[in-house]
């Protein structure tokens, strides 16, 4: 399905009044490789767009939005381990409660992140202690340049804290088509963030994990089908060791949580909350009232109000500790991603 100027409103969880030339909804990859084509001869820019749960519009798109709705799950099984292999369309907590209805464990704390599967390796997502690169093992990538879909290995994706090569290299000319899953038998409980702490790791279930973390995440983030938002709105700050300790020594309720390389990492709503910037307000943008790491749109915002928001938080945040938060969201300018903390600087 393909609309000429297009409004974006229902396409971005943040649900701002931006448009597009045109709007393809591509549930086939002869599709995407069509609107592909189509775009280069028209040179215009192509955006991939899932659920867009994870994006920030500061204006009109120019070109394509293409929202991918490529669907299907397979599993398999040996002794060890299921398989899946999940097609990028498909919705990421739909798919969580898929496997835990099947009796598939390793998934349950990845539960209620908005948006598609395709789009879960681009942010190397991640909530609870358990991020995608841990139960992921290969990304299957569309190059529209040659119609072929290859086969990348999770060692070879780049996966870091919200990082991975499909936000750089792979960033135009390719599109996610699937994704494979190893989701070990031998079942490891990972109870170490918030509430998930108070359960027993000798008798909890998958689905005790599932309930807790959905229970978290509802008493925290508002819904965007309710609240125009687009989850957490900064990732956590990574420090060194010498910088955390200076923080934690003038701020011993902290909360901190080292790394294996040797950082140390921030709760970046803490350091909002800090700051009393819950409900502080721009225009038509907020900061959430009970989650100060999401930003929201409250009264008809419009993208700038959420830049000068967020432009404004960050600022006071690093006047109070020193430590600068980088955007999670992506923003996405009239002809493609733009640099978000250039935007904001």
């Amino acid at each position: 399905m393909s609309t000429e100027s297009a409004s974006l409103k229902n396409h971005n969880t943040f649900a701002l009044p931006v448009n597009a030339a045109h709007l393809v909804i591509a549930d086939r990859i002869e599709l995407m490789l069509k609107v592909w084509q189509q775009t280069r001869k028209r040179q215009e820019p192509l955006l991939i767009l899932g659920e867009g749960s994870n994006v920030l519009f500061l204006e009109d798109f120019s070109g394509t939005v293409m929202v991918n709705q490529l669907k299907g799950i397979d599993v398999r099984e040996d002794n060890d381990a299921w398989y899946l292999h999940v097609s990028a369309g498909e919705n990421w907590h739909d798919l969580v409660q898929y496997t835990l209805q099947a009796g598939i464990c390793g998934l349950e704390n990845l539960a209620l992140i908005p948006g598609l599967a395709g789009s879960a390796p681009i942010q190397n997502i991640g909530a609870y202690g358990v991020e995608l690169k841990d139960v992921c093992e290969y990304v299957d990538l569309l190059d529209f340049s040659t119609g072929a879909i290859d086969r990348i290995p999770a060692a070879d994706c780049g996966f870091g804290y919200r990082e991975s090569i499909f936000k750089h290299r792979f960033q135009t000319g390719h599109a996610i088509v699937g994704l494979g899953l190893r989701l070990s038998k031998q079942w490891q409980p990972k109870l170490s963030y918030g509430d998930l702490a108070k359960l027993d790791p000798a008798t909890v279930t998958p689905l005790q994990v599932f309930e807790s973390v959905c229970a978290m995440r509802r008493s925290k983030l508002p819904d965007p089908r309710e609240t125009g938002n687009a989850g957490s709105f900064f990732k956590n700050p990574l420090v060194n060791a010498g910088k955390a300790a200076e923080l934690i020594t003038q701020y011993p309720g902290m909360p901190h949580y080292p790394q294996q390389d040797g950082q140390v990492k921030l709760a970046a709503g803490w350091l909002i909350d800090q700051c009393e910037l819950k409900g502080y307000r721009i225009g038509g943008a907020a900061v959430h009232r009970q989650q100060a790491l999401v930003l929201v749109n409250i009264d008809n915002a419009h993208s700038q109000d959420v830049v000068a928001l967020a432009r404004h938080v960050r600022k006071t945040v690093a006047d109070k500790f020193g430590v600068w938060l980088e955007p999670e969201v992506r923003f996405i300018g009239a002809t493609g991603e733009l640099n978000a903390v250039v935007v904001l600087s």
